[in-house]
């Protein structure tokens, strides 16, 4: 009977605390879907202050800064079905809310496992909280710039040589972008993934070493699993950084292990 008091109370636990993480990425996507970045300047530098704007939010917004840097020359972008436009920057705010809650995503984590988790552990938790945000926008910007403008212009120059007008549904486009925004995000935590893991003892750094062949081949695998075409080209923007990724967790995880047994 007590067993089944004490899992009943974890579970309450846990309900409360992704509860928490909820509705902090619930307020910060009203906020996005509700509020627009309304420029001015203060001594030559153009700072930004919410207005209320639903119609012209903070995620349409973004949808604009995509749409003139990641669309193609030739490619129209359309919506073809009532509340596609409103979807699409459902799932814009959303992300932003993701990435803005990771803090309180990681406190409720922690705290929920803190029982179970050795002061080191929970030390090496809290530590890598600013990390893992900065790698995951590192991954976002990665993404961004080099990677998604390059696959939607090589998959788009098909329809230009056979001189066909390509047009683009919002939501596909959103999506399309989003997915490869979190794949990197998500990917280059690789690194200090390892170092968590091998921080926290769970394994040894030379584990990352001893299956560094089944990684690279997990890491293509994913990589060709998530990429659209099946050119083999494309799949490389992604298996390529996870790679070198996965080879600096390995020297960040050894080197520490290094300096551990040192003192």
């Amino acid at each position: 009977m007590s067993e089944i008091n004490e899992i009943n109370t974890h579970i309450e636990e846990l309900r409360k605390r992704v509860i928490r993480s909820i509705i902090s990425i619930l307020v910060i996507t009203v906020f996005i879907l509700t509020f627009h970045a309304t420029p001015f300047d203060v001594m030559g530098v153009t700072l930004y202050y919410p207005y209320p704007e639903p119609l012209n939010n903070i995620a349409a917004q973004f949808t604009n800064v995509m749409k003139g840097e990641l669309v193609p020359d030739g490619v129209q972008l359309i919506q073809t079905a009532p509340g596609q436009a409103f979807f699409s920057q459902v799932y814009i705010a959303a992300l932003i809310g993701i990435v803005l809650s990771i803090p309180i995503i990681v406190r409720e984590f922690i705290s929920f496992l803190k029982p179970a988790l050795r002061e080191r552990e929970i030390h090496v938790g809290r530590s890598i909280t600013l990390p893992a945000i900065g790698l995951f926008i590192t991954g976002c910007a990665f993404s961004y710039a080099a990677v998604i403008p390059f696959i939607l212009d090589f998959l788009y120059r098909y329809g230009e040589s056979a001189g066909l007008v390509t047009f683009l549904n919002i939501m596909d486009f959103v999506t399309f972008v989003l997915q490869f925004l979190l794949a990197f995000g998500i990917s280059f935590q690789l690194p200090l993934i390892m170092y968590a893991v091998s921080l926290s003892g769970l394994v040894d750094a030379k584990f990352w070493r001893r299956n560094l062949r089944y990684a690279i081949i997990a890491i293509i695998v994913f990589g060709a699993v998530i990429t659209p075409d099946g050119s083999g080209v494309t799949m490389w923007f992604v298996s390529l950084p996870m790679i070198a990724l996965y080879f600096a967790g390995m020297v960040v995880a050894e080197r520490q292990e290094k300096q551990t047994i040192k003192t």
